[in-house]
């Protein structure tokens, strides 16, 4: 009997062997890809002119620009959206997406409060604002913050704004705006107009209950014992430094509290920038001249620094927009560019078998300084040797929350087959500027496939 049961054991081990073998073959391709730098050109990062920039100017996925609340909020409860869809639809028509920021306050504009709160009897405040700079001065007209029709306005306008437009793939990123000085939550040098934290906690709600999917981002980081700012780095925003290389990194003993990573660590926001995006806008003084080898500027900062402590993914400027630049500007501004946000390489590629099946891994590393935050959709494709596209394959994987210098390991089962393979990253705005991986370009086969190869 128990001679019988060895026996039996024994075939039952040989036959799971069997079975196991036939089942599943080792790797018979596995492939190092090698790093090459990824373009200036890649999506959702980068410099961002205003809309409609020259063409020969500089690389750019986004353009940018502002909009006068009153041109959206046109009566109580009353939206006219047809100034915003003309620029979302402008933008797109040259396969970019769009960053875009509404204001109440802006330096030498008498439009941007609803005409109907004024008619209501709403108190404004006009002034001179001297905090132009390099620009002269010019009035402003302040709202009273606290008035009542005003904050519901406020929360109602965000509560539509979102209801129409979060997720929207022309979108690139929102700047809260709505308060302060060019939407910028400042009201410098006459700080006692700007709206006070239960305002400002109005708006904070709103733009959360409103956006779950195209990110928001305010002006100033805030912790909880601010004393201007109603708190924020405990809710779904990034940040915006609007004086990039100038005001953002500490650089002497003394303390700068109003510096941007000052503000982020006083917040406690320092690993923010790990799950909500960081952008900004390059100081006008700098414009240009930052991407020389030495700027011309004494304030100045080190702009591959502030990217490396920043983490920042795409910023404002005109510099390199306005007129051309010297050969030597462009390229390094290209460099610096390059660096910032993401930059995805893949590093590795290998090909199994199993049954009629063939199992697909891919190993990624992100070279930038902050992760991709948007969750577009990855696919592979099926191409005959002359390149021709037959059959696209749905994957479950995502870029979201691939951290600097961390690697993401992508695997799944396909139906087997000799042609050749490819993936991409899908721009869900129709046309518009496809992902390109940092790889050698004889693998780029155009619209951001990489070829997978299985030698």
């Amino acid at each position: 009997m128990i001679l019988w049961r060895i026996r039996i054991s024994l075939l039952l081990v040989a036959i799971a062997f069997f079975i196991c073998q036939q089942s599943i073959t080792p790797v018979y391709a596995q492939t190092t890809l090698g790093y090459s730098p990824a373009p200036a050109l890649n999506p959702l990062k980068g410099l961002v002119p205003y809309a409609r920039p020259a063409s020969d100017r500089f690389p750019n996925s986004m353009e940018f620009n502002y909009l006068a609340l009153s041109d959206l909020v046109v009566g109580e409860n009353i939206y006219n959206w047809e100034p915003l869809e003309y620029l979302l639809d402008d933008i797109a028509s040259r396969h970019k997406q769009t960053i875009f920021r509404v204001w109440m306050e802006y330096p030498g504009k008498e439009k941007g409060i609803p005409e109907y709160l004024i008619k209501k009897g709403l108190r404004v405040t006009e002034w001179n604002n001297t905090n132009t700079a390099p620009f002269p001065p010019k009035k402003v007209r302040t709202p009273d913050y606290s008035n009542r029709s005003l904050r519901t306005m406020l929360t109602r306008f965000i509560a539509e704004l979102g209801k129409r437009y979060d997720g929207d793939a022309r979108i690139g990123f929102i700047t809260a705006g709505l308060l302060g000085t060019w939407g910028e939550w400042h009201a410098y040098p006459r700080t006692e107009l700007m709206a006070d934290k239960n305002v400002q906690n109005d708006v904070l709600q709103a733009y959360s209950a409103a956006f779950k999917k195209t990110p928001v981002l305010f002006r100033y980081p805030a912790g909880k014992d601010d004393p201007t700012y109603v708190r924020n780095d405990n809710q779904p925003f990034g940040y915006h430094d609007d004086a990039f290389s100038w005001s953002t990194i500490n650089t002497k003993k003394e303390s700068k509290s109003w510096f941007f990573m000052s503000k982020m660590q006083h917040a406690d926001a320092m690993e923010k920038w790990k799950q909500h995006p960081i952008g900004g806008e390059i100081k006008p003084e700098l414009w240009g001249i930052i991407f020389d080898k030495h700027p011309s500027h004494p304030q100045a900062q080190d702009f591959s620094e502030c990217v490396r402590q920043t983490h920042v993914s795409w910023l404002l400027d005109s510099g390199m927009f306005k007129k051309l630049q010297s050969a030597n500007r462009v390229k390094k501004a290209k460099q610096c560019v390059q660096k910032m946000g993401y930059e995805f390489q893949i590093t590795r590629v290998s090909f199994s078998q199993r049954e009629d099946k063939d199992i697909i891994e891919i190993t990624l590393k992100n070279h930038g300084v902050a992760p991709f935050y948007h969750d577009w959709k990855i696919e592979l494709g099926r191409f005959t040797s002359n390149t021709h596209l037959v059959k696209r394959l749905k994957t479950n994987w995502s870029l979201c929350g691939i951290l600097p210098k961390a690697e993401m390991l992508w695997r799944t089962t396909i139906p087997m087959s000799k042609d050749q393979l490819a993936v991409r990253v899908i721009n869900p705005l129709p046309n518009g500027i496809p992902l390109t991986f940092a790889n050698d370009p004889s693998l780029q086969m155009g619209d951001g496939w990489l070829l997978l190869p299985k030698q």
